[in-house]
């Protein structure tokens, strides 16, 4: 008999460690609880750390309410009929006030069924506004319509857009020859351009120093008067005295001799 009372009690402790353990629940750091009770959702939303639930009756599902990432590749059409691949990086969050309405209309897989559709979507809506060059050029402006769209769509699903960052825009083969050779083309004329200003800019020197060079020689002509021809002339001849040794010369280049001064002198 008390073997029995021993075993009833121990499968009564049983039962009330089992009813206890099943009455709590924790929620961890990052995440949300959505009470479910016999299936249905109910509104309560448990945050994070340690809550009680009836047992056997209520659960709780576990959703994250942390930054996640969601990367993609979508190829569409620019507005110039050139094919884009764009590969873009969008970061999101589940709404933490909602996650019972988030569990309750789209479950668990709401990456697949609404993220995903949801990145695509905007992208291809954006890219068709823009032509190939300008996705490149104007990139800050696309990213932030991408953004602007993409944000009211997860909205409206229960999430929220944290941020996104597009990584690439690849082209075909094609429309990237054709880039290569314009810029190529842009570079050439730059060029051209370049050395026409350099040579004008060095004729303009030469010409302004030809100038400077005929208003120097003008002012040289205008300051020679007769008394500085004279003063050059007396200055020769000042010189040639200087190198005569006293003789006279006996004869010129004409027929007239000259006579003899010193043969003169010694008679």
């Amino acid at each position: 008999m008390r073997y029995m009372k021993s075993i009833i009690s121990v499968l009564i402790a049983i039962v009330i460690l089992v009813v206890v353990f099943a009455s709590v629940t924790t929620v961890a750091s990052g995440n949300r609880g959505v009470l479910l009770q016999l299936g249905a959702v109910k509104p309560t939303i448990l945050t994070e750390g340690f809550h009680f639930k009836i047992p056997f009756i209520q659960t709780v599902q576990l959703i994250e309410v942390r930054v996640q990432k969601e990367e993609s590749s979508q190829t569409a059409a620019s507005k110039d009929l050139q094919i884009v691949t764009t590969n873009v990086a969008v970061n999101f969050s589940v709404d933490p006030g909602v996650v019972n309405k988030l569990y309750q209309e789209i479950g668990l897989d709401y990456r697949s069924r609404i993220v995903e559709p949801a990145i695509a979507e905007s992208l291809k809506a954006v890219t068709a506004q823009y032509t190939a060059e300008e996705l490149i050029s104007k990139r800050p402006e696309v990213s932030a319509k991408v953004k602007e769209m993409l944000g009211k769509k997860l909205t409206k699903y229960y999430m929220i857009l944290e941020d996104i960052n597009i990584k690439e825009f690849a082209f075909s083969e094609e429309f990237n020859k054709a880039i290569e050779s314009k810029q190529t083309a842009e570079q050439n004329a730059l060029r051209a351009q370049r050395d026409l200003e350099r040579i004008k800019i060095e004729a303009e020197q030469k010409i302004a120093q030809a100038g400077a060079e005929a208003e120097a020689l003008r002012l040289k002509k205008q300051e020679v008067t007769a008394e500085l021809i004279q003063l050059k002339q007396i200055e020769v001849q000042e010189k040639a005295l200087e190198k005569w040794d006293g003789r006279l010369p006996s004869v010129t280049g004409g027929a007239t001799p000259f006579i003899d001064l010193n043969g003169l002198a010694t008679k």
